[in-house]
């Protein structure tokens, strides 16, 4: 699997649990700490993401790595 496709799958299983959530992308930037156009590149897979900033989204979601992989099916 390429880069670009994983980034993909990984940012739509990330859309969809901030969705679960209830929040727009504005809503959980701010709450991160993220500008808004950075986590929406995160968001369409166009930002590849380091680990600490994957983990700043995970506890945002209150998501662990492995279930977050899971859903996206990695």
């Amino acid at each position: 699997m390429g880069d670009e496709a994983l980034q993909q799958k990984l940012g739509g299983a990330i859309r969809a649990r901030r969705a679960q959530l209830g929040l727009s992308q504005e809503q959980f930037a701010d709450q991160i700490g993220m500008h808004r156009a950075y986590y929406s590149k995160v968001e369409r897979g166009e930002q590849n993401l380091t680990l600490a900033t994957l983990g700043r989204v995970l506890d945002g979601l209150g998501a662990r790595f492995s279930q977050l992989f899971k859903e996206a099916g990695l």
